[in-house]
Parts: C-alpha cells; structure tokens; sequence
C-alpha cells in the first residue's frame, strides 16, 4: 500500500510494480494569473491535491495496489493572458499528455489518470483527446477524471453533498455567489487558504464581487478587460472550512469515478466534459476548416481561370 513519485523511482523499481494493480496520475495545469491576491499555480496546487488524495484513498481501499505520481506538467490551454500566464497551443497540450500516456502505456502499465485543475473547455479537451487516444490506440484504460467532475460543481451538481459536508445549509446569498464564480473567487481562493495560506495576498477580504454575464464570458480574457483585475466571483468570501468541505466532496465524487474506471463499470466516453462533444473545442476542428477553406479557395481559382 504505498504512493510512490515517479521521479524517484529507478528505472528497474518502476519495471517491478504489478502492471495489474498500479494506477499512474499525471497532474497537468498551466501557469496562469489568478487575480492580485492569487500566485499563478492554483490549478496546478489544486490538481496535485486531488492527485494525492486519490492515490493515498485508492491504496487505503484496496490492498495489493500501488499508485505512481508523476510530477506535476506545468502545461495548459485556453488560459486568461496576462503577465506570468504560460499559454501553450491545445495541440501541443495533446500532444504532450498522449506522449505522456503512450510511453506509459509501452511499458506496461494499464491505468492511467489525467488530473486537472484548470477549467479552460480547450484544455479539458485535449486532454480528454489525448487519453482517449492512447486507450484506443494500446488498450489500456487512460481518463482525464476531473474535467467531468468540475463542471458537474460547478453547475451545482453536488451542492447537497456540499452542505452536508459544511453541516449547514447555504444561504440564498451563498448559492448566488457560487453560481457567479468562475477563477479566482470564492471557491480557488478558499482552497488556496486551505491548502498553501502563505501564497494568498491578504489584500483578497478587500476585493469587490466581479459579476460577468453570459454575453461578456464570451469575450477573450473577459476578467482582464474594462479595468477588471482578473478574476471572476467574490474572493471576498472564501474560507479555508468551505475549502475543506468542497474538496472533501470532490474527492469523494473522484474516488466513485475512478474506481468504476478500474473497475470497467464506468465508460470514460460518458465521464467527459460538455465540450469534448462541441467540434469548434476539439483539437483539429480549425485546422480541418482551415484546409477545407483553403482547398474552396484553391477551386475556386482554379474555376476562374479555366473560364478565361
């Protein structure tokens, strides 16, 4: 029953766990503003939280499995842009994670999962691609977990088990805020203060709600623009016991997604994200418009010519 870091394996004590009984977790994040009170490894700190929790849960639960950590991939797309955020091109974060879960896969190992903090609906696919690609491609059962279980929250999905978790119920005041937050707010800020305090400027008790409709979370970098200071909700609220008690939910959800995963009762297909399905999110969706664009241009230039 143990947890073991990748990075400080030998190659031959890797070589020596039971393919059947390891599960390998990538974490994978990218650097990104989080406001003015936030440092810019939230979704990476959240992901290796979520990452640990399981495996240490996983080990408990069953005896004879052994879960591998690989170090956290500071990669991600589909990022809000300012100074300090590392954008990485979707493909490239695809292509990376499948490089990832295929060199895994080669040798031997045949559970692997993907841990995500970062919501961007381009990143949640392309890592979702990317596990998918390896599972078909080696036959071993690759899942980006999280990306399902964030926007099952954050629509609300396990505000029950929420207020189980805190032992009250959450005012009208409360569930409104928890519907207006996005990044950096109510929930990332409290789980920062729950789990690395010493990073969370205490300028954050001071900082007004920030409220976006529908209309302008389309616009690009929207929490950046018109004055905003990059977040999206009321960090003024957060709290390390909402903290406690939301991540103790979510690694509840995690651990009944996971398990049925390793177990084949769940289908990864049915345990994505909302946008794997929309093709304008999907890794090759604009470079095939692109093409497609291209090749009309071509023929129609071509059509023009041999009417001269």
């Amino acid at each position: 029953m143990t947890v073991h870091r990748l990075e400080e394996l030998s190659s031959p004590a890797l070589d020596g766990l039971d393919r059947a009984h390891t599960v390998v977790v990538l974490t994978v994040s990218p650097l990104e503003q989080h406001g003015p009170h936030l440092p810019l490894g939230v979704d990476a700190f959240t992901a290796r939280h979520l990452a640990e929790a399981v495996g240490e849960r996983l080990v408990a639960a069953r005896p004879g499995w052994q879960v591998v950590l690989a170090p956290p991939l500071y990669l991600g797309s589909f990022a809000f842009e300012s100074v300090g955020t590392v954008s990485i091109r979707q493909r490239v974060v695809r292509d990376v994670v499948h490089d990832y879960g295929e060199s895994l896969a080669r040798a031997g190992f045949r559970y692997i999962l993907v841990s995500n903090g970062h919501g961007g609906p381009g990143h949640l696919v392309a890592l979702e691609e990317a596990a998918a690609a390896v599972s078909r491609r080696h036959g071993v059962m690759m899942a980006s977990f999280t990306g399902y279980l964030a926007w099952e929250f954050l629509r609300g999905r396990y505000l029950e088990q929420l207020e189980a978790a805190l032992g009250r119920p959450l005012s009208p005041a409360e569930r409104a805020a928890f519907a207006e937050d996005a990044h950096a707010g109510w929930w990332e800020t409290s789980v920062m203060l729950w789990l690395r305090p010493e990073l969370v400027g205490a300028a954050y008790r001071d900082l007004p709600p920030a409220r976006y409709p529908l209309a302008a979370r389309l616009r690009p970098n929207y929490p950046l623009r018109d004055g905003g200071q990059g977040y999206v909700g009321h960090p003024a609220l957060a709290d390390p016991a909402f903290a406690k008690a939301t991540l103790e939910v979510l690694v509840a959800e995690a651990m009944r997604v996971v398990e049925g995963l390793l177990d084949g009762r769940l289908d990864p297909a049915r345990h994505r994200s909302p946008f794997y399905r929309i093709p304008p999110f999907r890794t090759d969706f604009w470079p095939v418009v692109g093409a497609v664009a291209a090749g009309a241009a071509v023929a129609w230039w071509v059509l023009r010519r041999g009417r001269r």
